[in-house]
């Protein structure tokens, strides 16, 4: 298999059981996810699907508002893809977030210090930041997600440069 065949695209309304086996496959059972449930759920944000020969391998949910994105929903299965998969997941979700002229990403997903996640969200330019020491706009989306001001959050700039008037 051509290791170049990963595709990743925006899910469709068509893709709700896909997406659903995929979860619960992923998941062995720890959660049962229905087709109704995705459908549901890709009315509040956005999903990119990564793919390889019509199997699916990762999926990566995000929205932005104020200028943020933030991404809500990662799963890549099997472990072994995960940095594969995950790095053109981000790289599409952080284009499409700069063509919308977000200025950050923030990973909006439950605290996890596994050593190697951390290494591999820092060496992909997601750094932990503080909560209150984030600019007005990224804390009220942090603060959105669940986060306290005292939390940490990681995070990447996409943008030096700051929208200091609406768009």
């Amino acid at each position: 298999m051509d290791r170049r065949d990963l595709v990743v695209r925006r899910a469709r309304a068509d893709d709700a059981e896909r997406v659903a086996d995929f979860v619960n496959r992923a998941l062995r059972g720890r959660v049962t996810v229905e087709p109704r449930t995705v459908m549901a759920r890709v009315g509040d944000v956005g999903f990119l699907l990564a793919e390889e020969d019509q199997r699916l391998l990762g999926l990566l949910g995000w929205q932005v508002e104020n200028l943020v994105a933030c991404v809500t929903d990662l799963l890549i299965s099997p472990a072994h893809e995960r940095q594969r998969v995950g790095r053109s997941l981000f790289k599409a979700m952080e284009s499409a977030a700069l063509s919308l002229q977000a200025e950050a990403a923030l990973l909006c997903l439950p605290p996890c210090r596994v050593p190697e996640l951390v290494v591999y969200l820092e060496d992909s330019g997601y750094l932990l930041r503080t909560v209150k020491e984030l600019p007005r706009a990224w804390r009220e989306m942090a603060l959105r997600a669940g986060y306290e001001d005292g939390d940490e959050i990681p995070l990447k700039e996409l943008r030096s440069d700051r929208v200091v008037r609406p768009l």
